[in-house]
């Protein structure tokens, strides 16, 4: 198959990375207290043939930023020597806590980008909110959702967005654009801030490009562009009432992707309706009825779809995978299925764990071995 990136991507190399995607958060980075499994985790990458690392890195909270670009730079100098090819995302969320932003000094080079004088300052979560206060505490106390259209929001995404391509990543997920967005008419401020952020890449990243994305069904322009390479989203699963656990997907099921994906003229120039794109087992918490059937919810017997997906026997996943990726592709040429390989799961409101596809071993002795099926199946 063909992955070459020279300052842009073919329809057929973008394809091709989508193709072999796998959702495997914190791969880089390791937080939220989960198990350092990086030796394993790239192993099981390279046998399964994976080739785009979904959710590589990200910050969901409060940290060393320092300590996570270190990190994040080491481990993706390690997965490129084992693979030139894979493509590495990381994501800019929705979510900017408080004492984590204000901790973070603004790069001279950042102010410069936005033609602000030079000053000795942090970042101010105040000068990113809304002005109306919508999605201030959206997340829990002393958080919020950044508002693009300020000064600071925009900031903050190039800040975080380039030096991830300065860490290696090939590809940015931009999260729930729509309520980062909520005043973006048209969407003339996404564009603006994802052209700088492509025009940086063309100087920094490893291959002059960067794959944007975002939790959504397309951010087309008034005049037919998209703002992103492809459009992703959660899977949405249908229960199958009367056969407990069992779930199917639908087309145009609650406010999923399928029958919803739009298109447009991609930043490459060619055009596509609708785009390609992948959907995730996404992780959303617990219903206020967990093991119970919610038609048209977004909960899957009353659990988010990673939770879900791990809570069923063995032989039900490997089952499920190989139809929800015959399903998707014999609908949607360009459509694909982002295989579950790492991701937090929460099992009730009080406990949280993580998935993790890998074969168990004394190197990952919670794996729930899937690693072999999702290779089954690419082959």
């Amino acid at each position: 198959m063909n992955f070459k990136i020279s300052g842009s991507i073919s329809r057929e190399v973008l394809n091709n990375y989508l193709s072999r995607a796998v959702t495997h958060a914190s791969l880089l980075d390791t937080h939220e207290g989960q198990t350092d499994t990086f030796d394993d985790d790239l192993r099981m990458l390279l046998k399964e043939g994976a080739k785009f690392i979904g959710r590589a890195a990200y910050v969901w909270g409060v940290l060393d930023d320092a300590e996570h670009w270190r990190k994040v730079r080491e481990r993706a100098e390690l997965c490129h020597k084992a693979d030139p090819e894979m493509m590495l995302q990381c994501c800019v969320f929705e979510c900017v806590y408080q004492a984590f932003c204000e901790s973070t000094p603004i790069p001279e080079w950042v102010l410069e980008a936005f033609g602000q004088l030079y000053e000795e300052r942090c970042f101010s979560l105040d000068r990113m909110t809304f002005p109306d206060g919508r999605f201030t505490n959206h997340w829990g106390k002393n958080t919020a959702v950044p508002n693009i259209m300020t000064l600071e929001g925009q900031m903050w995404i190039y800040y975080r967005a380039c030096m991830y391509i300065n860490c290696g990543c090939e590809a940015i997920h931009f999260g729930q654009v729509w309520l980062i967005g909520a005043l973006d008419k048209g969407w003339a401020k996404w564009r603006e801030i994802v052209k700088m952020v492509r025009e940086y890449a063309k100087k920094h990243a490893r291959r002059g490009y960067v794959v944007c994305d975002a939790h959504c069904h397309g951010l087309i322009t008034d005049d037919g562009y998209s703002i992103f390479d492809f459009n992703s989203f959660p899977i949405r699963l249908r229960e199958i009432e009367g056969e407990y656990g069992k779930c199917v997907l639908e087309l145009n099921y609650s406010d999923s992707i399928f029958g919803k994906s739009k298109g447009g003229i991609h930043p490459s120039g060619w055009i596509a309706d609708p785009l390609p794109f992948l959907v995730e087992f996404d992780n959303f918490g617990v219903s206020k009825a967990p093991g119970e059937a919610t038609p048209e919810s977004i909960f899957a017997w009353g659990y988010d779809e990673i939770t879900w997906f791990s809570e069923q026997p063995a032989e039900y996943r490997a089952e499920f995978l190989r139809y929800a990726n015959g399903w998707i592709n014999s609908r949607y040429p360009e459509g694909w299925l982002q295989m579950p390989s790492r991701r937090i799961i929460t099992k009730s409101r009080a406990e949280r764990g993580i998935y993790r596809a890998n074969n168990p071993s004394p190197d990952c002795p919670l794996g729930l071995g899937d690693e072999d099926i999702i290779a089954e199946i690419w082959v």
